[in-house]
């Protein structure tokens, strides 16, 4: 089956007038049949607990003006908020799930749902005790109803580790599943794809300079050996999304850490794959010689285009709209 042909159709910032002085980490999902929601965090900068979470919608080709839709503040303690992730299930619930903490190794998980599309949103609410939500990149949902999450922590003490986290009955509760819990690879921020006979593949970042994967026979419910692909990854966030024709695509930055300036996110790609393991690279999104383009999130709408966001030198979100013809 030959490779299918994608190209840029659409470019711009989601805003032209930054709310805050930087932003980061932004995710992106379809809310209905042509209307896309966006959020990110953003701040003075990284870890400062003014940054907030923030939100924008698209309809008709045009974005919003973002609103803040949650801040770290508990009590009389403000603290940071980080990596929102923005999720609709089949049955018609949006999520929004988000971190609040001083830092990657002592946040926690909080979420807000919304029953009508993003019209009122509930409180928002902690994710129970050891349960964090995805960490960067969006829940799939199998077919019995199933979402799964794909999850990590990062410890000083035992190394970055990757995880899902399950929930069978549309986030009420969830359940921890590990991955590999005895490996020696650091990796966080893993991305679900779908394969025939129930097999998943789950990508992740890491700091070994390559893109790690790690498959599941079963459905999610146990995953095998983290293993690094030929793909290159310097220890920055990449996210991936099966396509309705089958094929899986990542999108990701094809370097590797310290051999660039800042860490390898000046180069940006989008590449495409029919087994998993060999990758082509179809789209260049960002090609420079220094500044930071990274963490993209990545959604295919019901009519086909695929929907990517990402940092822009951490000043805005870049949002690009791609066609995909087999």
């Amino acid at each position: 089956m030959a490779q299918p042909k994608v190209s840029v159709v659409e470019r711009k910032f989601i805003y032209t007038e930054p709310p805050t002085p930087e932003c980061h980490a932004s995710t992106i999902v379809e809310v209905t049949p042509g209307k896309l929601m966006a959020a990110w965090f953003g701040g003075t900068h990284e870890k400062n607990p003014d940054v907030c979470i923030w939100l924008s919608t698209q309809e008709k080709g045009v974005w919003s003006k973002p609103v803040m839709m949650a801040d770290g503040v508990v009590g009389d303690k403000r603290y940071p908020t980080w990596n929102p992730v923005l999720f609709k299930a089949r049955e018609g619930k949006l999520f929004l799930f988000y971190k609040v903490g001083p830092s990657p190794e002592t946040w926690w998980g909080m979420v807000r749902t919304s029953d009508n599309n993003g019209k009122t949103w509930s409180q928002p609410e902690r994710l129970p005790d050891g349960i964090l939500g995805p960490i960067k990149n969006k829940p799939v949902q199998l077919t019995d109803g199933t979402l799964l999450a794909p999850s990590s922590t990062e410890s000083k003490k035992n190394g970055w580790k990757a995880h899902v986290e399950r929930s069978r009955d549309l986030g009420k509760t969830w359940e921890l599943m590990p991955v590999d819990p005895t490996t020696e690879l650091d990796v966080i921020q893993g991305s679900i794809l779908f394969y025939p006979n129930n097999r998943l593949q789950m990508l992740c970042r890491s700091k070994q300079d390559r893109v790690v994967e790690v498959w599941s026979e079963d459905g999610g419910k146990t995953w095998g050996t983290l293993q690094k692909l030929s793909l290159l990854n310097p220890n920055s966030g990449t996210d991936a999304v099966t396509l309705s024709n089958g094929w899986q695509l990542l999108v990701y930055n094809p370097t590797t850490r310290g051999k660039q300036w800042d860490n390898g996110r000046q180069k940006l790609r989008v590449a495409l794959s029919k087994d998993g393991k060999e990758w082509t690279d179809a789209v260049v999104l960002e090609d420079q010689e220094r500044g930071e383009f990274s963490y993209p999130a990545v959604i295919q709408s019901k009519d086909g285009r695929v929907h990517i966001t990402y940092t822009s030198e951490r000043k805005k979100v870049q949002y690009v709209a791609l066609d995909i013809k087999n």
